[in-house]
């Protein structure tokens, strides 16, 4: 079997500091001013088929030493990875991860990345299976596939948002085993994932499996429609199931 092709799939996990306001009380309260809007702490990357998981975190730029606050350029180096991908991946990425890194692009004034697919894996749990949970420790350990890494609870974050060196070091290992069982997560999915990108189009590749890229798939049986007939194809590397072009009664493809 050949090497399976990866396309540009980009892993990732953002880390954001809270909003800061004032309640008048505790439980179930209003905000009644903000003092002060969240921004992003860290991120962690890694390109789907390399070995090393990559963390970008504040203190990494000199910004940091005249304002913890100053996340522009650790938004501008988001940016360029987005910029480069070709598929993003991320666990509740559609409604966090990505809105969220594009709120903080466009404060920035950076204009929108190059365009790029979306795999959300929280969305792709939901779509197909009926766990009793659909979050990334949950997933990762009703599968067998490892936990999130313990934060000890938000004195963590206060810890990075004052510039204690223990609690930055904690949290970008937190962030990074993110990005680590996400992964997993994703490659135990994603035979299942009907409408994953074609990496057929993305490897400039004609007849490897849709889903992976392997060249290990292997004929089926057949799909019958109405008024059609394909051959099935099941991959031996990831499960999943696709079908060659049309083909007659008598087993001639249509071109």
């Amino acid at each position: 079997m050949k090497s399976m092709k990866s396309g540009k799939i980009l892993l990732i996990d953002i880390e954001t500091a809270p909003n800061l306001g004032y309640t008048w009380q505790k439980w179930e309260t209003d905000i009644i001013a903000f003092k002060s809007y969240w921004y992003m702490l860290s991120f962690a990357y890694k390109w789907l088929g390399k070995e090393k998981t990559h963390v970008v975190s504040l203190p990494q730029f000199k910004t940091f030493k005249t304002d913890k606050t100053n996340d522009r350029e650790l938004c501008k180096k988001l940016w360029e990875l987005f910029d480069q991908a070709e598929v993003i991946i991320a666990h509740n990425g559609n409604s966090f991860d990505i809105k969220k890194s594009n709120a903080r692009f466009i404060v920035h004034g950076l204009n929108p990345p190059s365009p790029y697919k979306k795999i959300d894996t929280k969305l792709e749990a939901k779509k197909y299976f009926r766990f009793d949970s659909n979050k990334l420790d949950d997933l990762g350990h009703y599968l067998g596939l490892g936990r999130k890494m313990q934060t000890g609870g938000f004195g963590l974050w206060l810890g990075c948002m004052s510039g204690d060196t223990k609690a930055w070091t904690k949290m970008e290992k937190y962030n990074k085993q993110d990005v680590v069982l996400l992964e997993k997560v994703y490659l135990k999915l994603r035979g299942w994932m009907s409408t994953h990108p074609n990496m057929n189009l993305l490897n400039s590749t004609l007849t490897a499996c849709p889903n992976c890229g392997s060249d290990d798939i292997h004929r089926k049986g057949f799909a019958f429609t109405r008024t059609s007939k394909r051959q099935k194809f099941q991959c031996k590397s990831c499960g999943s199931w696709s079908q060659g072009q049309l083909m007659t009664h008598d087993g001639v493809v249509l071109r």
